[in-house]
């Protein structure tokens, strides 16, 4: 298996751990898992064969985030949790020990707003509730809406930004938004440079900067099982594994 080291300091002295896996993350809280209800794993034996690989990976708890989109994936808290009753009977009779958990994972679209205001939306620990936004353009209102779900009460998670290529030359964009509250989640694969070469940049600029609150591997696939892998290989893995990652209270 590949290894990584882990900076450790301990009465002034400097010490290397040697990882192996992602156990001290612990907990994968991105995925797509449930089988055939979006874009990740198509069926059942494809969805155990990921949750193997994450659970040899070191992580001990999945927390699995189907799409919510109100034009293409529209799924709701039964279709999901239907789902998750599955893989959790699929899990007990291959004697898999992970743990697994369902949220979601909702697109800021023209419809998010109406099931924020009138709808009870899947979140996972500490009411944390995870969003993405369009690859091309931003949201007009992204501040009004993550805003209006705080005073819901949600605890908005941002997924990926280090996605968003409209914000590449615009880092400061990135600090604004989780300066009014937002957290972050980074993907672990962009540090392999699996999205390319500028989303790694930025990954790497938002671990310097320790503005990432979240890891995940937004699992969908065999070949996101195998970048992940590659990921413990990346020098920059080690200053994540130093951040005071929300995962490990999840």
């Amino acid at each position: 298996m590949i290894k990584s080291f882990l900076n450790i300091f301990s009465s002034g002295k400097e010490k290397l751990v040697e990882l192996s896996d992602f156990s001290t993350v612990a907990t994968d809280m991105h995925s797509h898992l449930i089988p055939g209800i979006d874009d990740g794993a198509k069926t059942m034996e494809e969805s155990i064969a990921l949750i193997r690989q994450l659970h040899s990976a070191g992580f001990s708890k999945l927390i699995t985030t189907p799409h919510i989109m109100s034009d293409f994936y529209r799924n709701t808290p039964e279709i999901i949790n239907e789902g998750l009753e599955n893989v959790r009977l699929a899990l007990q009779a291959e004697k898999i020990p992970v743990q697994i958990e369902a949220a979601a994972e909702y697109y800021i679209d023209d419809g998010f707003l109406h099931k924020l205001e009138n709808e009870r939306l899947l979140t996972f620990g500490d009411n944390y509730l995870l969003v993405e936004i369009s690859y091309m353009n931003p949201p007009d209102n992204i501040r009004e809406i993550f805003f209006r779900a705080m005073v819901l009460g949600y605890k908005p998670i941002l997924a990926h930004p280090e996605r968003y290529p409209y914000w590449y030359n615009n880092f400061e964009e990135y600090r604004n938004i989780r300066d009014s509250g937002i957290a972050l989640q980074l993907n672990l694969n962009s540090l392999s440079g699996y999205y390319g070469p500028d989303a790694k940049r930025i990954a790497e600029k938002l671990i310097d900067q320790s503005m990432v609150d979240m890891v995940g591997s937004d699992m969908h696939h065999q070949k996101h099982a195998v970048a992940l892998q590659r990921c413990l290989s990346e020098k920059y893995i080690n200053k994540l594994f130093e951040l005071n990652l929300l995962n490990r209270y999840l």
